[in-house]
C-alpha cells in the first residue's frame, strides 16, 4: 500500500513539474513576443552612452554588412530550432501539425497561414521550432516563417528571429525564396497580419482577405504552389477587449497599425499557475494546424 501511495505521489510531482515547465516556456515566448524588441532597443541606447560604444559600433557596421540576410533565406539555426524548451510549448496547449497529402519537394510553396490570433502560437510552435516534427512530417522542405521587415532593424532582436528561422515578408524576400534556383521552399506567411488579430474573438472564424491577396500574385509569378493552413484553435487560447468601431481607442488601435505595422491588443487568458483566475497566459486548449493541399 505504501509503495502504491508512494508512485501516485511521484507521479503527482511528475506531473506537476512537467506542467510548471510548460508555463514557464509558454511564458518566455509571451514576453519575448511584447518586450524582446523594446528591451534590445532600451539596451542599445545603453551601451552607446556607455564605455562600451566601440562594440556597438562594431556590431553596427556588421549589422549592415549583414542587412540583406532576412531577404536571403535568413540564417536559421537548427539547434535553437530543437531545444527541448519547444517540446513544453508545445505540450501546453498541445500544439498539433497534420499533413493531408504528400508535397513535391522539387517545387516551392506558399504556405497561406490563418488565423493570426493575437500571438501566432501555432505558426511559431509549427515553423518556427521543430517541436511538433515539421522536419519528419515534411522531410524535404524547407520552412521559412516570414514577419514584418522592420523587425529586422532592431539590432540584437533581428538575430533572435534569424536563429527561430524567420525571413522578412518583403516582396524581394519572397521572391528570393521562390525564385527558380531554389526549390523546396515552404514560405509561411500569416496572410491577415495584425488587421487579423484584431478580429480575433472566440468561437468566431473571421479572416481578413479582401486587400490581401498579394500572396496569390507572388505564387502565379514564380510558378509556386499555394498550400492553405489553418490552426483550429488559434483563436481560443486568448480572449481580447473588443471597443466599439469608430471610438477613440478602436482609432488608435488602427491607426497604431498603420504607422507601425501591427496592433496592440488588450488580451487576456488565464493566471500564470490558476485556470480559474485571468492573467496572461493562454488557456491550455488544443491548435491543430492542418495544410489543406
Amino acid at each position: 500500500m505504501d509503495s502504491h501511495q508512494e508512485r501516485e505521489e511521484r507521479q503527482k510531482h511528475n506531473c506537476s513539474y512537467t506542467e510548471f515547465l510548460q508555463t514557464l516556456s509558454v511564458l518566455q515566448w509571451i514576453l519575448t513576443f511584447l518586450l524582446l524588441g523594446p528591451v534590445c532597443a532600451l539596451l542599445i541606447s545603453w551601451v552607446i552612452y556607455s564605455k562600451l560604444w566601440p562594440v556597438f559600433v562594431m556590431y553596427i557596421i556588421w549589422m549592415i554588412s549583414d542587412r540583406k540576410t532576412p531577404e536571403r533565406g535568413g540564417r536559421r539555426s537548427i539547434w535553437m530550432s530543437k531545444w527541448t524548451m519547444w517540446k513544453h510549448f508545445r505540450d501546453y496547449f498541445p500544439i498539433k501539425l497534420h499533413k493531408t497529402t504528400d508535397l513535391d519537394p522539387t517545387l516551392n510553396y506558399i504556405f497561406a497561414y490563418h488565423p493570426h490570433g493575437i500571438m501566432s502560437f501555432g505558426a511559431f510552435c509549427n515553423f518556427g521550432t521543430d517541436s511538433t516534427g515539421f522536419s519528419h512530417i515534411f522531410p524535404s522542405l524547407k520552412p521559412h516563417l516570414t514577419t514584418l521587415a522592420g523587425n529586422f532593424k532592431v539590432p540584437l532582436y533581428r538575430d533572435y528571429l534569424l536563429a527561430a528561422g524567420m525571413c522578412s515578408v518583403a516582396h524581394s524576400s519572397i521572391d528570393y525564396l521562390l525564385s527558380s534556383h531554389c526549390s523546396g521552399n515552404a514560405v509561411v506567411i500569416v496572410i491577415g497580419g495584425a488587421a487579423e488579430a484584431l478580429h480575433c474573438t472566440r468561437n468566431k472564424h473571421i479572416l481578413t482577405l479582401k486587400k490581401r491577396k498579394g500572396f496569390i500574385r507572388k505564387a502565379l509569378t514564380n510558378g509556386a504552389s499555394l498550400v492553405p493552413v489553418y490552426s483550429f484553435g488559434e483563436n481560443e487560447v486568448l480572449e481580447q477587449y473588443h471597443f466599439e468601431p469608430g471610438s477613440w481607442k478602436r482609432t488608435l488601435q488602427i491607426t497604431f497599425q498603420q504607422w507601425i505595422g501591427f496592433a496592440p491588443c488588450i488580451f487576456f487568458g488565464q493566471g500564470l499557475f490558476s485556470s480559474a483566475s485571468k492573467g496572461i497566459m493562454p488557456l491550455r486548449k488544443a491548435i491543430n494546424t492542418v495544410d489543406c493541399y
